[in-house]
């Protein structure tokens, strides 16, 4: 059997992996031994701390009990599978999940996304474009507006200001407290929503191509298709309103003002 990620070079003296480590726990849901123990022996190498399980449902054991930073599910997995995995998760967690299909159908992508799942790599896939998905997802769970230094105070010193609140319609948006509420009540966004949101609410009324935000919100060049935007404004939309994101077709989407 191939296995559908290059093998982890020995153990011994060489070059580390390349990139920064990271203390990150993750957990990995493969039915295939091989490419288990492959990709493991990999992520470790870069220094995350990895779990695994081999069916959907010690996956879903595993997630309560040790609760994972991150999630990498095979679509096609015994007991349950990926997808039902991946709605399970949902109920439970906004944990980031990286799906993982064999095919790469379009029905195992949308499924996959319609799930809840934040992104997709389709196998066999390059080590490093793997890593850099997962450490894009990780970037993005732990996402904070960034503080500006005080005109003329000292290094490192913020300045004071009064949270700024965002409105459109019914729909507020706290971008330093990282709260969304509707009518008052507040939404639960996973990670990848928010920071989507967030580029629309920055730029109100302004069309945003689908290119864009695949740059902006999931932090890297992907050249293959834009269905992944096309999903999560789906599942944005469910949450803030239909109308609030109106789509230009031939070009992007837009929040209305």
């Amino acid at each position: 059997m191939t296995s559908a990620f290059p093998p982890p070079a020995p153990a011994g003296p060489g070059p580390a992996a390349p990139g920064p480590t990271t203390e990150a726990h993750l957990l990995l849901v493969e039915d295939d031994e091989v490419i288990r123990n492959t990709v493991r022996m990999l992520l470790e190498r870069y220094g995350f701390t990895v779990s695994t399980a081999g069916d959907g449902l010690t996956g879903l054991e595993l997630f309560r009990e040790r609760q994972p930073d991150l999630l990498l599910l095979d679509v096609m997995l015994p007991e349950l599978d990926g997808i039902g995995l991946c709605r399970r998760i949902r109920e439970l967690s906004l944990a980031p999940i990286l799906m993982m299909s064999a095919r790469g159908d379009a029905l195992d992508v949308v499924s996959g996304l319609e799930a809840g799942a934040d992104d997709y790599v389709v196998k066999p896939v390059e080590s490093a474009v793997l890593v850099a998905r997962i450490r894009s997802l990780l970037r993005r769970a732990s996402f904070a507006p960034v503080q500006r230094s005080a005109p003329g105070g000292p290094e490192g010193e913020t300045a004071e200001e009064e949270p700024r609140t965002l409105a459109f319609g019914d729909l507020t948006i706290d971008p330093r407290g990282m709260e969304v509420r509707r009518a008052g009540r507040l939404l639960a966004l996973t990670p990848t929503e928010l920071r989507m949101l967030l580029e629309f609410a920055a730029s109100p009324g302004v069309v945003l191509e689908r290119r864009t935000l695949l740059s902006r919100v999931w932090d890297h060049a992907w050249h293959g298709d834009t269905r992944v935007v096309d999903l999560h404004v789906q599942r944005l939309r469910a949450k803030i309103g239909a109308e609030r994101i109106e789509t230009v077709r031939g070009f992007g989407y837009k929040l209305r003002r």
